[in-house]
C-alpha cells in the first residue's frame, strides 16, 4: 500500500456528498452570540475587545469612505482564522487548504476593491499604472507590467494562504510519520523528532493566525489605494 500524503486536501464525502459546506459552516457555531444585557460574559467579551483592537488597528490608515468595508473584514479575519486551526486538529478538514475556495474569496474580495475606485476616483486609480515622470519611451511596457501586477494580486492572495496551509501540514505528517515509523528501532531518535513536532504544531498555530491577518491586511492595503 502507497502511502499517499495529499489524501488530507482531498475533500471528505459521506454517502456521495461532499462535507465542506458542513466544515465552512461549523465555525460560525463555536463563537457566542451577543446577549441583550448590557453585561456580557467573559467569552463575549474578550470577543468584542479582539473584534475591536483588530477593527481599530487594521482600519486607521484607511479614508473614512473604506471604514464601511470594517465589517465584512472583521467577519472574514475570524472566519479563515477558525478555519486555519480547527485545520490543525486531528481528523479534520482544512477547506482554506483548498486553491479553489481560496481563490473564491480573494477574487470577488480584490475585484470590488478595483470597481470601488474606478467608480469613485476613477483618475486616481488609474494614475497607479503609469508612475508620475516616466520616460515616453517606456510608457506602453510600463502600462502591461502594472496591469499585470495588478489582475496577479487576487491570485497572489489565494495562493499564498493555500501555499503556507498545505505547506505546513505535509511537513507535519512527514514529521509525525517518520516518529511514529523509528518508535520502535531507535526510540532515542523517535523521541526527539516528537519534540520536533509538538514545536512544529505551535508554529503552525503561529502560521494559522498570521496568514489569516495578512491575507485581510493586503486587502485592506488594495482599499486604501481606492478609497
Amino acid at each position: 500500500m502507497i502511502l499517499n500524503f495529499f489524501n488530507q486536501f482531498m475533500s471528505p464525502t459521506l454517502l456521495g456528498i461532499p462535507l465542506i459546506m458542513l466544515a465552512m459552516l461549523f465555525p460560525s457555531a463555536l463563537f457566542p452570540k451577543p446577549t441583550k444585557h448590557w453585561l456580557n460574559n467573559r467569552l463575549s467579551t474578550l470577543q468584542a475587545w479582539f473584534l475591536m483592537m483588530f477593527t481599530k488597528q487594521l482600519f486607521l490608515p484607511i479614508n473614512t469612505p473604506g471604514h464601511k468595508w470594517a465589517l465584512i473584514s472583521a467577519t472574514l479575519m475570524m472566519f479563515l482564522m477558525t478555519l486555519n486551526l480547527l485545520g490543525l486538529l486531528p481528523y479534520t478538514f482544512t477547506p482554506t487548504a483548498q486553491l479553489s475556495m481560496n481563490m473564491a474569496l480573494a477574487v470577488p474580495m480584490w475585484l470590488s476593491t478595483v470597481l470601488l475606485g474606478l467608480r469613485n476616483q476613477p483618475t486616481t486609480s488609474l494614475a497607479h499604472l503609469l508612475p508620475e515622470g516616466t520616460p515616453t519611451a517606456l510608457i506602453p511596457p510600463l502600462i502591461i507590467i502594472e496591469t499585470i501586477s495588478l489582475f496577479i494580486r487576487p491570485l497572489a492572495l489565494g495562493v499564498r494562504l493555500t501555499a503556507n496551509l498545505t505547506a505546513g501540514h505535509l511537513l507535519i505528517q512527514l514529521i509525525a510519520t517518520a516518529a511514529f515509523v523509528l518508535i520502535t528501532t531507535m526510540p532515542a531518535v523517535a523521541l526527539f523528532t516528537t519534540a520536533v513536532l509538538l514545536l512544529l504544531t505551535l508554529l503552525e498555530v503561529a502560521v494559522a493566525l498570521i496568514q489569516a491577518y495578512v491575507f485581510i491586511l493586503l486587502l485592506s492595503l488594495y482599499l486604501q489605494e481606492n478609497t
